[in-house]
Order: C-alpha cells, then structure tokens, then sequence
C-alpha cells in the first residue's frame, strides 16, 4: 500500500487556505475539493486575465506573449478556446491512438533491449515529444528539437530563459512557413483562422503555441514516469492490471490524481477579496491548488492510497470549470496506450534506483516524481 505525502493535510482541514509567501506578495492556496472548483468557476473573482502571471512563479522574463486561452476570461477566453477546440480533439480519434502506439512500441522496443532505461528522460521525455508532434500534425523528427529543450522548456536547470527564447524563434519560423504554405496542422490552423472576423496576429498564434508546449510537456511527462515507477515499485498492481485491462481507463484517471505534477495555479482578484480568512489585495493573486483538492479526504475515501479501480474520482488534475485543460484528451490517450502497451508487453518491472523530485517552497515540500528514475522492462 502506498500512502501519497499530503503537505496539506492539517492546513486543509483547519483553515482550508494556506499562505505562500513570495517577494511581492503572500498567496493563498485555496485547498480544500469543493472551494477550489468554486473558484475555478467564478472568473469575476478569480481572473486569469493576468499574462504571465498565471503561473507561480511569474513568467515575464521567460516569455514575450500572453498564453492562450489560458490567461484570459470569458466571453473572450469561449471565443480563443473555440477556435483550437476541434484540434485538441482529435486525440480521440482512432488514426491518432493508433501513432501514438506506434511511438510507444518503438520506444518499449528499445528499452525492453537494454538491461535498463532512465524512464525519465529516456523514456517520458522522447514519448511526450514524439505524441506532441502528433498532436501539432508535424514530421516526428521535429522531436529532436523539442527533446532538446529538456522536461520543461522555461524551467529545465539553467538553460529556462535561453529555451524560451529558442522556442519563440521555432514557433515563429513554423508560423513563416504557415503564412506562405498554410497546411492543416496546428500552424496552419492559426494561421487560417478567423478570430472576431480578422486574422490571428502574430502574437496570438505565439500565445496559442508556447501554451502547447510549455503547458503540456512536463505535465504528462512526470505523469508517465510516476506511473511506471509506481508499477514498479507495485509488482502486484502490475499484475492485477496485465489480468485485467479493462481497468486501465480507471488506473489512468487515478495516477493523474495521486500525481497531479502542477501543485497549483493562479488567479488575480481584480479588487480586495477576503479568501477564507486571508485578504488579498487588489490585483494581488490567489492560488488553486489542485494537488490538495486531489487528496481531499472528504472527496475521495483513502484519499492517500492508489486505488486503481477508483469510481467515482472526481480529480482536478485537468483544471475545472472554463479553463478545463485543453490537452486533456492527449494526455489521457498517451497515458492509456503506454498502459496498455505495457500491460501487454511486459511482465515485470523492476526499480533499479530512482532519485526523487521535490517542490520546496517556505509553505510547504511536495514530492513530484522523480528527477531520475531508472528501470529494467522485463519482456512478458
């Protein structure tokens, strides 16, 4: 039995908040299931209409554009989402389950032929990023590149700012390219779209793609590690799901949930707001903060434990309310097949040795998977 580490345990249930101090401000983290999806629906409050200060820390030396639809409200944020929607779907599809099974299996021939494999970076990282070019309709060989910059692009060691900058000049060369020779993958999708009966400037097609790529890599690519470290670590819950694949759809929802890689994100309360006790001051921001609604005991019973077959499981790992994450189609399809995929070619797998990754902030330490985690695929 595995108890997941919950540093918001007592602040949960004593006052539902807990303050983060930073250099301009003391955020509070609303923590408890309920209060956080109370918030992710009322915008009024709670407005993402802040670029680059949705994420914490703050983003404004790491980026030249506002993310979109993320940083901003309804009406405008239905609009922006509405135009990229459609795409983001196409996860669903049959054709684009059957590539990324295709990525997975090449990528599980490989590591079943080594005697191991940093599932980290040598298997998360070229996954997400060969599924990513998938998903942007592009050559896979794109993922070299995308490789390159790393678990995160704005916060992989010491080369954040220098990666964004890099990212910005490949997304401006994609959107080059797409002016002259508009074709159907996501480039050309924004360069061709109308947006309140005009073009994309510029400017938001960067805002749409840096989301893509600085939103959605580390995100599934910790998620994918944590999973295969937690079968590892589990050879019987390994087992329970190779006899029976017809839980895999439940055991992904539950490792999304228990390993929710996005502690929290923010929100700027446009005037003086009273958050559970603690004032915020107007244009200051508030948090929410899903890793602890994750495990809020009041939701979810043995809200510490892996439940693999766990119904319901109302988790927020992909947000709630209007900013429902837009990836979350790709990343359940990633997720699902690289299960399957294992289920169906592995026997065993064993855990050579692993080194934890940590969140240490002066509120509060939360494990989040692993920096390296190195493993031996035994072949079924």
């Amino acid at each position: 039995m595995t108890n997941i580490p919950d540093p918001f345990r007592e602040p949960r249930r004593m006052h539902g908040v807990l303050g983060l101090p930073t250099d301009h401000e003391t955020i509070p983290l609303i923590l408890r299931h309920d209060d956080v999806r109370k918030a992710a629906k009322d915008w009024h409050t709670f407005s993402s209409d802040a670029p680059y200060r949705v994420p914490i820390p703050s983003e404004e030396h790491l980026r030249s554009v506002r993310q979109l639809p993320i940083e901003t409200d309804p009406p405008l944020h239905t609009e922006y989402r509405d135009l990229v929607e459609p795409f983001f779907l196409r996860a669903k599809q049959p054709a684009f389950v059957a590539r990324v099974e295709a990525i997975v299996d090449r990528l599980l021939d490989e590591a079943i032929s080594r005697d191991t494999v940093e599932a980290v970076g040598e298997f998360a990282l070229p996954l997400q990023s060969r599924a990513l070019t998938v998903l942007l309709g592009v050559d896979e060989a794109e993922a070299e590149r995308f490789i390159g910059w790393g678990i995160h692009v704005f916060h992989h060691g010491e080369n954040g700012a220098e990666n964004g900058r890099d990212l910005e000049q490949y997304l401006n060369e994609q959107f080059d390219k797409a002016a002259i020779h508009p074709g159907d993958d996501f480039y050309g999708l924004l360069t061709k779209a109308m947006f309140q009966g005009r073009p994309l400037t510029r400017a938001e097609q960067l805002g749409f793609a840096n989301l893509m790529f600085a939103g959605g890599r580390d995100t599934v690519i910790h998620s994918v590690a944590c999973a295969i470290g937690y079968l590892a670590k589990h050879p019987a819950a390994f087992a329970t799901l190779r006899a029976d694949p017809t839980k895999i759809v439940l055991a992904s929802e539950e490792f999304f949930r228990v390993y929710m890689p996005l502690t929290h994100i923010g929100r700027v309360c446009p005037v003086a707001t009273d958050v559970h006790g603690m004032t915020v001051n107007a244009g200051d921001r508030a948090s929410l903060c899903w890793a602890s609604a994750n495990l809020d005991e009041t939701v979810f019973p043995d809200a510490d434990e892996v439940h693999l077959d766990r119904r319901p499981n109302p988790h927020v790992s992909f947000g709630f309310g209007a900013h429902l994450c837009l990836g979350a189609a790709h990343a359940r399809t990633v997720m699902r097949t690289l299960l399957a995929r294992l289920c169906a070619r592995v026997g065993h797998i064993d855990l050579i040795s692993k080194v934890d990754r940590v969140e240490h902030t002066t509120a509060y330490d939360r494990p989040l998977g692993y920096e390296s985690l190195i493993v031996r695929l035994r072949q079924a």
